[in-house]
């Protein structure tokens, strides 16, 4: 679903811009978790950001962006959406590659020199592990916006008939009713002021299709489906989620240049 990462690279872009408030910025994160908290991975990221390292007080994400301020003071924050064997957007190898894959989100401030990346540590708290990244590597793939809307498009059609060419409608004759109440429960993601329309109903779709997705991998090998048949339907929804990937970043990339262009009195 939208992610925190996604959120908080809208945001923290739009308060570097000068296009948003600070309080703003965290009263955004609230749908994600109750509470959030900022800690950097080792002695370096902790020496470069000036944010406690480990075994230390973590800290909030008030001097998260404020580290971001001081390093690049008009820097851009870019989503990272990683999956095994979709690198795309990753500076290459290090800790920050390697825990974003993992958690398959994270935030990369490449001017600062740094990436965060979210993990659920106790219930209702989310933390921010801040890695340091000296060479953000290329320029992310640019996808132009109404591309990747056409190709969500499409994959929203794949998806619905993969429900029932998979068999899973069949299994589970309330998988619809499920799928409405899966978007239902999910957080409501808040936005700044001026957030482009496209990149607004892009979002909801990549919501819509990978609620879908949720559903269609929901049943287990030794449920309903055979080892095979799920390993069949692995590979037949692997292209969806990655266009739904795609679909996101090139979205909030899209309201992160919007945002930023727009010129401040």
């Amino acid at each position: 679903m939208s992610c925190a990462s996604a959120t908080l690279a809208v945001w923290a872009s739009a308060w570097l811009a000068g296009a948003a408030a600070p309080d703003d910025a965290l009263d955004a994160l609230a749908p994600w978790s109750d509470a959030h908290d900022v800690l950097a991975a080792d002695d370096g990221a902790a020496a470069l950001t000036e944010l406690p390292g480990p075994g230390a007080a973590p800290t909030s994400v008030t001097l998260l962006l404020a580290a971001a301020r001081r390093s690049a003071a008009r820097g851009q924050a870019r989503l990272v959406l990683a999956a095994p064997g979709d690198v795309r957007g990753l500076p290459g190898p290090g800790g920050f590659s390697r825990e974003a894959t993992a958690a398959g989100e994270g935030v990369l401030f490449p001017e600062a020199g740094f990436g965060i990346v979210p993990s659920a540590i106790a219930d209702g708290v989310v933390r921010w592990t801040v890695h340091a990244v000296p060479d953000p590597g290329p320029a992310p793939e640019y996808v132009p916006l109404n591309e990747a809307e056409r190709e969500l498009r499409g994959q929203v059609r794949e998806a619905a008939s993969a429900l029932t060419d998979l068999g899973v409608a069949r299994h589970r004759p309330g998988v619809r009713e499920e799928i409405a109440a899966s978007l239902r429960q999910r957080p409501r993601a808040l936005w700044p002021a001026g957030m482009p329309p496209q990149a607004l109903r892009v979002l909801q779709q990549a919501d819509e299709v990978d609620a879908i997705l949720s559903a269609a991998a929901g049943d287990e090998p030794g449920g309903a489906l055979s080892a095979s048949a799920a390993v069949a339907r692995s590979d037949a929804l692997r292209p969806i989620a990655t266009a739904v990937r795609v679909a996101r970043r090139a979205a909030v990339a899209e309201a992160v240049r919007v945002l930023v262009s727009v010129p401040r009195a």
